[in-house]
């Protein structure tokens, strides 16, 4: 099945706490000089004009990163991914001090990492939907160590790790259309680590059946995955009827002071994004 397109949803709370938690891993991944690989099994089409149909159809995003980006109290933990917001968009700090700050543009993760990778880095993208492969395709054009493919994500993690660096970080981020990708994803990452247990895997998953996310969450227990991180922000209550109610992410290795840094961030989106239904997670599923 490929009629998913994340343009109806770009920019929407869940790709404001998937974003977020990218930019502070890439970010610390940039400390150390020596380079590493990026691999995006889902990547889509890499940049969403917001003022097209799909965007606008929706309106998702205004319920998302449009709240936050005339914010004047924008916490350290998230001021690295509003400022790659506010760089994309051309807004200036006297845009928002005025509150007249637009948004244009907003990208996906492939649009996040193009921003921070250096050169000594390279990314590795993969999307099977036609319109944005050749769209991710125009986006990376003039991006170096880029490797864009329309094939199987799935198969291109297992292909790529370990990388010859031995430093990376692998997004697994389906549009789970099917119910299979719930369990697919767990298990591709279980066979990555087994190949390549130092690596950051970062793991997004809808809470639209809490059934599903417990057979993700026993699926790393009953393996042998060491320190994975679990963080969901819900806007309401689980229900059995149809639709996102939540978001969460599981991330193996992750950063060491990232479980800090969402002890600040989640707090504060749930006041900006959510209502008095809001809740969120934050647990270490498994230790070191």
């Amino acid at each position: 099945m490929l009629s998913y397109r994340h343009a109806f949803h770009a920019g929407n709370f869940a790709d404001v706490l998937k974003h977020s938690v990218l930019t502070l891993i890439l970010d610390y991944m940039t400390r150390k000089e020596k380079g590493f690989s990026y691999i995006d099994s889902h990547a889509g089409a890499g940049m969403y004009q917001l003022s097209d149909n799909y965007a606008q159809k929706t309106g998702e995003y205004k319920q998302g990163i449009a709240k936050l980006i005339n914010n004047t109290d924008i916490p350290e933990e998230l001021s690295g991914y509003i400022a790659l917001i506010q760089q994309i968009n051309n807004i200036n700090s006297s845009n928002v001090k005025t509150g007249s700050a637009q948004l244009n543009l907003y990208p996906g993760s492939p649009g996040i990492a193009k921003q921070i990778l250096r050169r000594q880095d390279n990314a590795h993208l993969f999307d099977l939907h036609p319109t944005d492969f050749n769209l991710l395709t125009e986006l990376c054009q003039r991006w170096k160590k880029t490797f864009v493919k329309q094939s199987d994500g799935y198969q291109g993690v297992l292909a790529l790790v370990p990388p010859p660096s031995r430093r990376a970080v692998v997004l697994i981020d389906p549009p789970y259309e099917l119910k299979e990708d719930y369990s697919k994803a767990v298990k591709t990452i279980i066979k990555a680590y087994q190949k390549f247990a130092t690596g950051t895997y970062i793991l997004w998953y809808p809470v639209v059946k809490r059934a599903l996310v417990n057979n993700m969450e026993q699926g790393f227990i009953n393996s042998a995955v060491k320190n994975v991180l679990q963080v969901e922000l819900c806007l309401s209550a689980d229900t059995d009827e149809y639709g996102m109610t939540g978001t969460g992410l599981f991330i193996v290795n992750p950063p060491w002071q990232l479980a800090n840094q969402l002890e600040v961030i989640l707090p504060y989106l749930k006041d900006k994004l959510g209502n008095q239904q809001t809740s969120f997670c934050l647990q270490q599923l498994i230790n070191e």
